[in-house]
């Protein structure tokens, strides 16, 4: 997968679970704390889970161009290039000492240094540290999360190498998609990704319909659905990984699924509703809300689908319809 979006920590879980044989809300967070799993901001503005190995040259290709586009907040905000510089010698400082520490507690740190982190500061602060490859997410602390600075290891790619392999990564695992999509998931100019996709298109098959070219790795369809019916977390890779969604996503549902964004229910690789989980203390309440009148073999395959939820998370399962 390369990446797998995740600001909302508890969905992005789910959305690498589901692309398991087996795994568990646990196990996965397991692995988070562990370090086998990072969490940071690459490719897009927005937190993503990434591997150790791939950290380095994701943030290399893409933190500059997500840097640039914080420059008008930076304004709004009164940081300059000064406090930017100051804020890393800080973060540098206390996480070489503390090794991990939450946001409140380095804000402590800023504080003492004359740094303000009110409004939207410290957020902005945390992420151009993150997408200068300084620090990346550390063990959770009981429901807080920590940073620590990352220590790189793995893949050592740049320019042209670097474009190929998040192209090969995207096509081979998002396929059949456009060089537009590709674009649009990697925070790419249209220009740079057309350059990564020539490096690796000798690895790809692709189609044409109605005049649009679509690649997809040499195996066939990785990307497509594995169950005919899915309760897929929110900016699941499966609908946010495109520029253009019509594929799956009718222009009458686009509003009431925020374009796919929201947790979607899909069924034979199309949104047909939304749903939400609550959490109770040893049960999971799923409440679905279909767009249409579902027939009673989908109804089956909704129940199918959160019952593999309730297993993940470790809970009973009710699923209600609103």
């Amino acid at each position: 997968m390369g990446c797998v979006q995740a600001q909302d920590f508890a969905m992005g879980k789910w959305g690498v679970g589901l692309r398991l044989i087996s795994a568990t809300d646990a196990a996965i967070g397991a692995d988070f704390d562990a370090g086998r799993i990072l969490r940071t901001h690459v490719l897009r503005p927005t937190w993503h889970f990434v591997l150790p190995e791939d950290i380095g040259w994701m943030v290399r290709l893409t933190g500059p161009r997500v840097r640039a586009g914080a420059l008008s907040m930076h304004r709004q905000l009164g940081i300059d290039k000064a406090v930017l510089l100051k804020s890393k010698k800080v973060l540098t400082k206390a996480l070489t000492d503390a090794h991990e520490l939450t946001r409140a507690e380095l804000a402590v740190f800023f504080g003492r240094a004359k740094i303000n982190t009110d409004d939207m500061r410290m957020g902005m602060l945390m992420m151009d540290a993150e997408l200068h490859g300084l620090i990346c997410s550390g063990p959770r602390r009981g429901k807080q999360f920590t940073y620590r600075l990352l220590v790189e290891r793995g893949l050592d790619l740049s320019g042209d190498a670097a474009l190929g392999e998040l192209a090969r990564r995207y096509f081979v695992s998002r396929g059949p998609a456009t060089v537009a999509d590709l674009a649009w998931w990697g925070g790419l100019p249209l220009g740079q990704a057309k350059r990564g996709l020539e490096v690796v298109r000798g690895e790809l098959r692709y189609e044409v319909v109605e005049g649009q070219e679509y690649l997809f790795g040499a195996d066939g369809f990785a990307g497509a659905a594995a169950a005919p019916v899915l309760l897929l977390p929110a900016w699941d890779e499966y609908t946010v990984a495109y520029k253009d969604r019509s594929h799956f996503l009718h222009a009458d549902h686009v509003g009431r699924s925020s374009y796919g964004l929201k947790p979607v229910v899909v069924v034979d690789g199309r949104v047909v509703g939304v749903w939400r989980r609550v959490l109770e203390r040893e049960r999971v309440i799923v409440e679905v809300s279909a767009f249409r009148d579902l027939s009673k073999a989908v109804v089956r395959g909704v129940g199918m689908a959160a019952k593999g939820y309730g297993k993940f998370l470790g809970r009973e399962v009710e699923v209600v319809y609103n």
